[in-house]
């Protein structure tokens, strides 16, 4: 069967098992990956390519995600996260536009947009109870500013390997990632405050089920530092060359000093038994969230065997298209496809490269083309996508309609704002 058809039903099929059917997604996921290896004539080798693509999901986010949850929880139960909460009410007069911004300063030097959210999401739920809003507006416009300048901005994982193999320069690479981040960031912004405003008000206003009657007042430091510690040490591991920190500085190890710290502070300020529920209920969370996340990762290695992506690539390729579209569609065909951004750069250059006589652009205006097509189309292969929904508590439609549909605004913005660029200075 063509692998086109193949990726289209498999889409539907998702979709039809977990929006229609409410089926759990993991098993939707599962079942899914299972009939497209199937179809693809792959039937051999597709529990060894899901199990793979389980795999890789795992070893790259359990710790974070399990790590992550704890400190959240732990933050929400003893006032901490409410406290900083506060803390961005009042400095800034629009705190989600605050959040906004958070996610969007820390996604790169954290290196994973995936890893800004995380930290930041308990925040964004604090907001959320304090000003009343629904859960599907806060957490989409925290996802959109880390998804802005982790896609565009250098030195991301997204675009640090496309910036060498089209020989950019990096000072013609940074400042124009930036401006054109920021924009789509704000245009994200705009997006949630327009379309997301979705759910019942009074739903969100009281969290009954994680809060504390016995809370005491949390202190500042101990609020704070098991996200902020856990964000130094990845930034001088980031910035710097001491080897101390090529260990702590990891992000699995820093999020679980963050964690030790967090139980540290719970314990002083109640006592352990109570940090030791805490945590084993956050860990349960997170692994709904995990395996959730790993069946993404099993459709995507899937869809990938299929060759579904290198086929649409190469047909886009092909077509009579504007040259700057060319970039983009081929980048959105890859990324459709297989779910990590990261994959869909190292992969598109390779599609693109040979193309740029023919285009003739700007090796920068290729970049930024190729770029703009990774916030496009990020559904039920994506990791982020459950991440997204699991821990802010959302429905899938909720997820289609913020997230990836949202992401769809911001790539056209960003790819509207390389055409601008290129017209003014090129």
């Amino acid at each position: 069967m063509n692998s086109i058809v193949i990726f289209l039903l498999s889409l539907l099929l998702i979709l039809f098992l977990t929006a229609k059917l409410r089926l759990h997604p993991f098993i939707g996921l599962i079942l899914t990956s299972v009939i497209t290896g199937m179809l693809a004539g792959e039937a051999s080798t597709t529990i060894e390519t899901i199990t793979t693509g389980m795999g890789k999901v795992f070893s790259h986010f359990a710790i974070i995600i399990a790590s992550g949850s704890i400190i959240g929880l732990i933050l929400h139960r003893t006032g901490g996260a409410k406290l900083i909460a506060s803390d961005i009410i009042k400095i800034s007069r629009k705190p989600l536009f605050g959040l906004n911004i958070l996610g969007f300063i820390f996604a790169v030097p954290l290196m994973c947009c995936i890893l800004a959210y995380v930290i930041f999401i308990p925040v964004a739920k604090e907001i959320r109870i304090r000003e009343g809003l629904p859960k599907v507006l806060t957490a989409s416009v925290l996802v959109f500013g880390t998804l802005a300048s982790y896609n565009l901005v250098y030195p991301s994982p997204v675009v640090y390997s496309a910036v060498y193999e089209l020989g950019i320069k990096t000072s013609d690479i940074l400042f124009p990632g930036v401006v054109i981040a920021f924009i789509v960031s704000i245009a994200g912004y705009f997006y949630a405050m327009k379309f997301c405003k979705t759910g019942n008000f009074s739903d969100f206003i009281v969290d009954n089920e994680t809060e504390n009657e016995n809370m005491i007042t949390s202190g500042r430091i101990a609020a704070y530092s098991p996200i902020a510690i856990p964000v130094v040490l990845i930034l001088t591991d980031v910035f710097t060359n001491i080897p101390l920190f090529d260990i702590l500085g990891e992000p699995d190890m820093a999020l679980l000093i963050g964690v030790v710290m967090a139980i540290f502070f719970a314990y002083r300020q109640y006592n352990f038994n109570s940090a030791r529920e805490w945590v084993e209920k956050a860990i349960k969370r997170s692994g709904v969230v995990i395996l959730d996340m790993c069946g993404g990762g099993a459709l995507g290695a899937t869809l990938a065997m299929t060759g579904v992506g290198q086929e649409m690539g190469t047909l886009l390729a092909g077509l009579p298209l504007p040259a700057i579209l060319v970039p983009f569609l081929i980048s959105v065909a890859i990324q459709s496809v297989q779910g990590s951004r990261v994959v869909t750069m190292l992969v598109t250059p390779s599609i693109v490269i040979p193309l740029v006589p023919v285009l003739g652009l700007p090796p920068e205006i290729v970049l930024f083309s190729m770029a703009s097509g990774t916030f496009l189309i990020s559904h039920f292969n994506d990791p982020f996508f459950w991440i997204y929904k699991d821990l802010a508590e959302l429905e899938t439609k909720e997820v289609l309609k913020s997230y990836t549909l949202g992401g769809v605004v911001m790539g056209m913005c960003s790819l509207m704002l390389t055409g601008v660029a290129y017209l003014l200075l090129y």
